[in-house]
């Protein structure tokens, strides 16, 4: 029985197979800037100084140093569509100290007393979030759909 047949599409296989092995490690392994998206959140209506919203958030991080071990330190901006600054909250570690690993999970941001500016009933805004992992590099910039904020 001759071998020579199975060579070629063998190597085929393996070269696949290692290819297809290396896409995680070329996209995501060692990237030291996070990467969030939007997964939902709890409500698209608050009334103002009384409820609160809960953003849920996925990350992923090539290096594992996303959130701070010091509570003082606020990692996650959080900018109302109609502010020109952002508010800044405080991101528990989400790996083990001096882990070095690839990272992705999901949190959830509770935000409280979300209020009117104008003198109106209502307004409607969006929320831009990002996050600052420990080596300082800023992920992209996620948007929540419209919340409408209803006068108590």
């Amino acid at each position: 029985m001759s071998t020579g047949k199975y060579i070629l599409p063998l190597m085929l296989l393996l070269l696949c197979m290692t290819l297809f092995s290396c896409e995680d490690e070329i996209n995501y392994n060692g990237n030291p800037k996070p990467r969030i998206k939007f997964v939902s959140m709890s409500s698209d209506q608050v009334r103002e100084f009384i409820d609160s919203l809960t953003v849920r958030i996925s990350y992923e991080d090539g290096d594992g140093d996303l959130g701070s071990f010091d509570a003082d330190t606020l990692d996650i901006a959080v900018r109302d569509g109609r502010l020109n600054k952002s508010d800044f909250y405080h991101l528990p570690p989400l790996a083990a100290k001096g882990a070095n690993v690839m990272i992705k999970g999901e949190f959830d941001l509770k935000l409280k007393n979300l209020f009117l500016l104008g003198s109106g009933k209502s307004e409607t805004t969006i929320l831009e979030i990002k996050i600052r992992d420990r080596a300082k590099n800023w992920s992209n910039t996620i948007s929540t759909p419209s919340i409408e904020i209803t006068k108590t």
